[in-house]
């Protein structure tokens, strides 16, 4: 699909497809902002502002209205927008005119114990907040328990109340009538299931088994853990009962094991995800040192220990490494990147674990969770470095043989007011850890 260019002058209706309330604004919140960000959100509810509360349509607006209410540019309203299409809260429909027209439909989020059980929303979430962040945020949405030991149940039913009514004309279905709705994930995906299916044996029946539930969930689990149909094939055998069905618990838990006996115990995507949206610094800057800040929050740890070796895989040493400083330490995958970036950069590119890790547990201590705030560190510990260095009769020698400084040190940060061709720079900046 080729990519559109919004123009200030574009119009667009919103239309509610679904019920808003006051407690999906906090799940949007709370649940999806850690995973998409702040914009995408702010996005969401300016055009949820945009309705009228006894309407299911808005009024017409143009995309200027947007950015006049939002304060940011139209690329970043696109950006927003993708990331909300892509988790399932929006659908764009596009018109070609003279002025061009787009439709947005507004859909629920989907409610706090389905994302929790969702197969890769929730892990996801888990990785971006880490463990301590995730525990205290599921203990928000627990239900209270309150025992009823020693209580009778005298609670009535309908038909010790009611009585019955004979059937009348408005025994219909009334499908047109409002409702929540709720956008599944969309996963492109090629994923074989006619091979999966020719895979086990011929007694059992296969449409039984593949419903288009179970279809769908082995399409997010596939995805999640990057199994193919040729690794499901052994899995899928393992999760069929005796009814001749899939347990869907068994299937997750069954791909999670695989996924985590190939992988040492740990989660996926963990060293293949960039910072968390909510801790990245706002755009605008265009100084050295916001760009380097753009480049660690913007790439993964993957990412920066392939560039950091040329272009070739890292090493299962590193990666294992790099997993263990986000998992092990809670450390953010930006600031895994600055703790990389520092000890390659002044240890002349030997990655040693026990200095990494003696690293990892001050900035743990010290509760460092942006980029800004780990280059400062750096910073700070790299001028102690060099004072210290001074106060030996062998400062000469020493000196000879520290690595080069890394750029973004002794920096002076000038905020400037970045344009759309300065933004993309940015972006291009990022290509040489791809």
């Amino acid at each position: 699909m080729k990519e559109l260019i919004i123009s200030p002058a574009d119009t667009y209706i919103v239309v509610n497809k679904s019920i808003i309330n006051d407690e999906d604004r906090t799940i949007l919140t709370m649940l999806y902002q850690p995973i998409i960000g702040p914009l995408p959100i702010i996005l969401y509810f300016s055009l949820w502002a945009d309705l009228d509360k006894t309407k299911l349509t808005s009024s017409e607006y143009t995309h200027h209205h947007l950015v006049t209410n939002m304060q940011i540019s139209l690329h970043d309203i696109l950006e927003a927008r993708r990331k909300l299409e892509a988790i399932g809260l929006l659908k764009t429909f596009y018109k070609e005119e003279n002025i061009n027209t787009y439709i947005y439909q507004l859909y629920s989020p989907i409610k706090a114990h389905d994302f929790f059980n969702h197969p890769i929303l929730n892990v996801v979430l888990y990785n971006n907040l880490g463990k301590k962040e995730y525990e205290k945020l599921k203990e928000y949405f627990k239900t209270p328990r309150l025992s009823t030991t020693g209580y009778v149940d005298i609670t009535v039913s309908f038909t010790d109340v009611f009585e019955s009514v004979p059937l009348t004309s408005h025994d219909i279905l009334n499908d047109d009538i409002r409702k929540k709705n709720i956008q599944k994930l969309n996963i492109n995906s090629t994923f074989d299931f006619s091979f999966l299916a020719d895979s086990l044996p011929s007694s059992l029946n296969r449409e039984k088994i593949f419903t288009k539930e179970i279809k769908e969930l082995i399409l997010q689990l596939s995805f999640l853990y990057g199994l193919d149909a040729v690794k499901m094939q052994d899995i899928i055998p393992i999760c069929i009962n005796e009814r001749g069905t899939i347990n869907k618990e068994e299937l997750r838990k069954t791909c999670r094991n695989f996924y985590q006996f190939d992988n040492r115990g740990l989660l996926p995507s963990v060293v293949y995800n960039s910072q968390p949206e909510y801790l990245k610094e706002p755009t605008g800057d265009t100084s050295k040192r916001a760009k380097m800040i753009y480049t660690f929050e913007n790439i993964s740890p993957y990412e920066l220990l392939k560039s950091k070796n040329g272009g070739a895989e890292p090493t299962s040493r590193d990666l294992k490494l790099a997993e263990d400083l986000i998992i092990g330490y809670g450390l953010k995958q930006g600031v895994v990147n600055v703790l990389i970036d520092y000890i390659l950069k002044t240890q002349n590119n030997k990655l040693t674990r026990s200095l990494a890790e003696t690293i990892a547990g001050q900035w743990q201590r010290l509760k460092i969770e942006t980029v800004d705030e780990a280059m400062k560190v750096a910073e700070k510990e790299h001028k102690k470095y060099k004072k210290n260095m001074t106060t030996t009769t062998t400062v000469k020698q020493k000196v000879a043989k520290v690595e080069k400084v890394p750029e973004w040190f002794n920096k002076k940060i000038e905020k400037q007011t970045a344009s759309i061709a300065e933004q993309e720079a940015m972006q291009d900046l990022l290509k040489e850890y791809r």
